[in-house]
């Protein structure tokens, strides 16, 4: 959208329109172009002609109707599809969270139990070397 009103001339139906928004005049040009696209879909079918008018132009807006009831059930489809995958991504967060604390806790165990060994080893080859000074 952009900052001001815009009027645009459209053609519709052959029909020359000036459109007022707040859209812009390419937005406007193609909002006119979709309603010439269905026009244009309904003309090649001859039972569509053969109907009064203000049939065609109801048989028209349900058509227009469906499809934005349509897209509009689509984009709640995708808007769960979305929030879905959010959840599956924050949870797959905090999983990972989570193994890198148990990474870090048998990293540190494994870093102890290093120590550890060098303190017996080392207390072990004091121990030793103590018995060979006796022996």
């Amino acid at each position: 959208m952009s900052g001001g009103k815009t009027d645009t001339e459209v053609v519709i139906g052959g029909k020359v329109f000036t459109l007022s928004g707040y859209e812009s005049e390419e937005y406007l040009q193609k909002v006119a172009s979709y309603i010439n696209n269905k026009i244009s879909e309904y003309n090649k079918i001859d039972s569509f002609n053969k109907l009064p008018l203000d049939t065609q132009n109801v048989l028209l807006q349900l058509n227009i109707a469906d499809d934005y009831f349509k897209a509009k059930q689509q984009i709640s489809l995708l808007d769960e599809e979305l929030k879905a995958q959010n959840e599956a991504l924050h949870n797959a967060k905090q999983d990972l969270v989570a193994a890198q604390m148990r990474l870090a806790n048998s990293q540190k165990t494994v870093k102890d139990l290093e120590q550890e060994n060098s303190k017996k080893m080392l207390a072990l080859e004091t121990e030793v070397a103590e018995l060979k000074k006796k022996h």
